[in-house]
Protein backbone atom coordinates (compact mmCIF):
# COMPACT_ATOMS: atom_id res chain seq x y z
CA UNK A 1 0.00 0.00 0.00
CA UNK A 2 2.91 2.07 0.96
CA UNK A 3 4.43 1.64 -2.93
CA UNK A 4 0.75 3.36 -4.06
CA UNK A 5 0.42 6.20 -1.47
CA UNK A 6 4.00 7.48 -1.55
CA UNK A 7 3.82 8.69 -4.94
CA UNK A 8 -0.04 10.09 -4.76
CA UNK A 9 0.94 11.93 -1.70
CA UNK A 10 3.85 13.12 -3.63
CA UNK A 11 1.89 14.35 -6.20
CA UNK A 12 -0.97 16.12 -4.22
CA UNK A 13 2.44 17.52 -2.15
CA UNK A 14 4.14 19.28 -5.47
CA UNK A 15 0.08 20.40 -6.69
CA UNK A 16 -0.32 21.92 -3.70
CA UNK A 17 2.89 24.05 -4.08
CA UNK A 18 2.27 24.90 -7.64
CA UNK A 19 -1.30 25.69 -6.43
CA UNK A 20 -0.01 28.25 -3.50
CA UNK A 21 2.85 29.68 -6.00
CA UNK A 22 -0.24 30.51 -8.73
CA UNK A 23 -2.10 31.89 -6.51
CA UNK A 24 0.62 34.36 -4.19
CA UNK A 25 1.89 35.64 -7.90
CA UNK A 26 -1.60 36.67 -9.38
CA UNK A 27 -1.78 38.55 -5.81
CA UNK A 28 1.21 40.18 -6.68
CA UNK A 29 0.11 40.44 -10.00
CA UNK A 30 -3.26 42.02 -9.26
CA UNK A 31 -1.45 44.38 -6.81
CA UNK A 32 0.96 45.88 -9.31
CA UNK A 33 4.42 44.21 -7.28
CA UNK A 34 4.82 42.09 -10.79
CA UNK A 35 4.63 43.42 -14.10
CA UNK A 36 3.41 40.98 -16.74
CA UNK A 37 5.67 43.10 -19.40
CA UNK A 38 8.85 41.69 -17.73
CA UNK A 39 9.54 38.34 -20.12
CA UNK A 40 10.31 36.34 -16.79
CA UNK A 41 7.47 36.93 -14.87
CA UNK A 42 5.32 36.45 -18.43
CA UNK A 43 7.33 33.04 -18.79
CA UNK A 44 6.28 31.99 -15.31
CA UNK A 45 2.42 32.83 -15.15
CA UNK A 46 2.21 31.37 -18.55
CA UNK A 47 3.65 27.80 -17.52
CA UNK A 48 1.39 28.29 -14.30
CA UNK A 49 -1.57 28.78 -15.79
CA UNK A 50 -1.02 25.90 -18.52
CA UNK A 51 -0.52 23.31 -15.84
CA UNK A 52 -3.24 24.76 -13.32
CA UNK A 53 -6.04 25.19 -16.06
CA UNK A 54 -6.97 21.72 -17.00
CA UNK A 55 -7.69 21.65 -12.91
CA UNK A 56 -9.38 24.54 -12.50
CA UNK A 57 -11.39 24.70 -15.87
CA UNK A 58 -14.11 21.61 -14.31
CA UNK A 59 -14.36 23.62 -11.05
CA UNK A 60 -15.15 26.61 -13.18
CA UNK A 61 -17.88 24.88 -14.93
CA UNK A 62 -19.52 23.78 -11.59
CA UNK A 63 -19.39 26.91 -9.67
CA UNK A 64 -21.50 29.98 -10.44
CA UNK A 65 -20.11 33.31 -12.16
CA UNK A 66 -18.82 35.21 -9.62
CA UNK A 67 -16.68 37.54 -12.22
CA UNK A 68 -14.68 39.74 -10.62
CA UNK A 69 -13.37 36.66 -7.92
CA UNK A 70 -12.58 33.13 -9.41
CA UNK A 71 -13.04 31.06 -7.21
CA UNK A 72 -11.74 27.66 -8.64
CA UNK A 73 -8.42 27.89 -7.46
CA UNK A 74 -9.62 28.11 -3.51
CA UNK A 75 -12.09 25.21 -4.35
CA UNK A 76 -9.45 23.35 -5.89
CA UNK A 77 -7.16 24.35 -3.16
CA UNK A 78 -9.44 22.81 -0.74
CA UNK A 79 -10.32 19.64 -2.17
CA UNK A 80 -6.09 19.24 -2.69
CA UNK A 81 -5.97 19.91 1.05
CA UNK A 82 -8.83 17.33 1.93
CA UNK A 83 -7.43 14.57 -0.70
CA UNK A 84 -3.60 14.83 1.43
CA UNK A 85 -4.82 15.19 4.85
CA UNK A 86 -7.83 13.14 4.93
CA UNK A 87 -9.21 10.72 2.54
CA UNK A 88 -5.59 9.52 1.43
CA UNK A 89 -4.83 8.07 4.88
CA UNK A 90 -8.33 6.85 5.39
CA UNK A 91 -8.30 5.23 2.38
CA UNK A 92 -4.66 3.55 2.76
CA UNK A 93 -5.36 2.41 6.49
CA UNK A 94 -2.97 4.63 7.51
CA UNK A 95 -5.29 6.78 10.07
Amino acid sequence: MMAIYGPLDLILSVVYFVMIVHIIMSWLINFQVLNLHQPMVRQIWDALNRILEPIYQPIRRVLPDTRPVDLAPLVALIIVISLRSYILPVIFGFA
